[in-house]
């Protein structure tokens, strides 16, 4: 099959890349950006460019059984589903778990409502992201209708490669402690968590493809208590010490922060708001073929990937090390 993959070079379209690379498909990668992964075509294109599209639509080029896209920018969207509606089979759009209006419940199904459509091209604040998708899915499918676009709603996508730091985090974290006495500072409680391994979201991907199955799926792992969670990342390092359990209330008082981004605990969430963000019902995708690797081998696998590269991977999510000693002897 020919596969168009609007992007390649960051992580998740990488991914798919390679997954359709791995299955024997022809992959023409068009990015702004180097990196492609080896076996693909590249072409460089600005996406925002009136010319983005001229090397993959001319009369000499090969119409499409697939087009990929993971941006989150209406306006490019809307322009490519509009140069390729009649240049492809199909359109697979990777959007978000915030398309949906509320990311409160557990269990969101794909039926669940939907936030209104951002009336523009580009986010003005990430508040808007959600929004941002949603307007993209709309663009999609009007253009390639619903018997030819698939959508795929990622909860968590983790594993090796992981640039938020997210799914390094704590595996690095009970492999490398901050402190002599080798204790880790962990919240006592928290929301479900639910990770996707990046490599089976994007093989799951290509089999869609191969398969031609529209529709709008959840991409989510198996949902887990958040010390669940915590538990495999502790086997994969080998950790076998005493941690330090902090309640919510203690956490958010030294103004250590949910989810993700600096001075957090990534993926604790204690916020009833989004609670239900690492716990999307995935039945429906399974059902569709996606098959799930165990956690722990995501979490082994993704602190090789850290070892492989250095502590610096996790910059900019989770404690620091200093910032880490430093709870730790307030809380203690």
């Amino acid at each position: 099959m020919r596969i168009l993959i609007l992007g390649g070079t960051a992580w998740v379209g990488g991914s798919i890349a390679r997954a359709a690379i791995a299955r024997g498909h022809k992959v023409t990668c068009l990015a702004r950006g180097s990196g492609v992964p080896e076996g693909a075509a590249s072409v460089s294109a600005d996406r925002d460019s009136a010319e983005a599209f001229a090397a993959v639509t001319s009369i000499d080029a090969p119409r499409w059984d697939a087009v990929v896209d993971v941006s989150s920018k209406p306006g490019q969207v809307r322009r490519a589903a509009e140069v390729f509606a009649d240049r492809a089979k199909q359109y697979v759009y990777i959007s978000s778990c915030n398309a949906y209006v509320s990311l409160a419940e557990v269990g969101i199904e794909e039926g669940a409502p939907l936030n209104e459509p951002l009336d523009a091209d580009e986010m003005r604040s990430a508040s808007e992201y959600g929004a941002a998708k949603m307007a993209c899915e709309l663009a999609v499918l009007q253009r390639f209708g619903s018997d030819r676009t698939t959508i795929i709603r990622p909860g968590l996508i983790g594993g090796p490669g992981d640039p938020t730091g997210r799914t390094s985090y704590w595996p690095m974290r009970f492999a490398t402690p901050s402190n002599a006495a080798g204790r880790v500072l962990v919240p006592e409680d928290g929301a479900p968590a639910a990770v996707i391994d990046v490599r089976d979201l994007a093989e799951w991907v290509v089999r869609l493809i191969e398969q031609r199955l529209t529709g709008a799926f959840n991409a989510a792992g198996a949902v887990l208590p958040f010390s669940e969670y915590l538990a495999v990342a502790k086997a994969a390092a080998g950790y076998h010490r005493e941690t330090l359990a902090v309640s919510s209330a203690s956490l958010t008082e030294h103004e250590v922060a949910q989810w993700a981004g600096p001075r957090s605990m990534p993926l604790w969430i204690c916020d009833a708001d989004v609670a239900g963000i690492g716990a999307l019902s995935n039945a429906k995708a399974l059902a569709a073929g996606l098959e799930l690797r165990p956690l722990a081998e995501t979490m082994r696998d993704t602190l090789a990937w850290c070892r492989e590269r250095g502590s610096d991977v996790v910059l900019g999510a989770g404690l620091t090390d200093a910032e880490e000693r430093e709870l730790l002897a307030a809380l203690e």
